[in-house]
């Protein structure tokens, strides 16, 4: 009876209109499906990722993962899908988020997250009207507080964060990096970013979590910590 009911199960179709439940029902009957999203009820299936666009990942998952690991109670995720929405799904490249224990705003429904992250990093190699467009849009009215598009054939990176409800750009600082307003500490050298300098790009992160302000987020954090029940 199982079997059949899998073999009977419709697969996802590029531009499809589902609710968020089929789509996922529909997804987990295709155990080799790794990538799919539902923005605003509409089904996008993945495209081929290039080398450009996995090299830039890992550049970036190791830039947030520096940071996570000398920041207890936040948490890096890498193509993680998110029950954001009622009818989106989104599968964002990169997330930053402050645990839920800790404070967060995102929470946990079943095996995946529910809500927002603080943070989204999006490779926007091939898809730049829809991670500049929809997603954005999708993302900003659903609270993710800071959402960078790393556009690689640019290279340049919009970082946004989120003013009283719409995204505005922020700037990098006189010595050209970039710093989060939510993630204290979490510095961003973009030059070292696009020419796969893991040492400036890690020395950026290592001057950032030396400030004050890095070690009052971290004190916040523990202090907002809820014990296990």
């Amino acid at each position: 009876m199982s079997i059949s009911a899998q073999v009977l199960t419709p697969p996802l179709c590029e531009g499809e209109q589902l609710p968020r439940e089929e789509f996922m029902s529909r997804w987990e009957a295709m155990p080799d499906l790794k990538f799919a999203e539902l923005i605003d009820g509409i089904v996008h299936m993945p495209s081929p990722l290039s080398k450009v666009h996995g090299n830039c990942h890992a550049r970036a998952c190791h830039w947030l993962s520096q940071y996570a690991a000398v920041t207890p109670g936040c948490e890096v995720c890498s193509s993680v899908t998110w029950l954001m929405t009622k009818v989106s799904v989104p599968q964002p490249d990169l997330s930053l988020e402050i645990l839920a224990e800790n404070g967060g705003q995102s929470w946990m429904e079943g095996e995946y997250p529910g809500g927002a992250p603080e943070l989204i990093v999006e490779i926007s190699h091939t898809t730049g009207a829809r991670d500049s467009g929809v997603k954005q849009r999708l993302y900003e009215r659903s609270g993710v507080l800071e959402y960078l598009i790393v556009k690689s054939k640019k290279r340049q990176i919009v970082w946004n964060e989120l003013v009283e409800g719409k995204y505005r750009e922020l700037q990098p600082g006189a010595d050209g990096l970039l710093r989060s307003r939510v993630f204290p500490g979490l510095w961003l050298n973009a030059e070292a970013l696009w020419n796969n300098d893991h040492t400036s790009l890690s020395a950026a992160i290592q001057q950032g979590t030396s400030t004050p302000e890095h070690a009052e987020f971290v004190r916040k954090l523990a202090s907002n910590l809820i014990p296990p029940q």
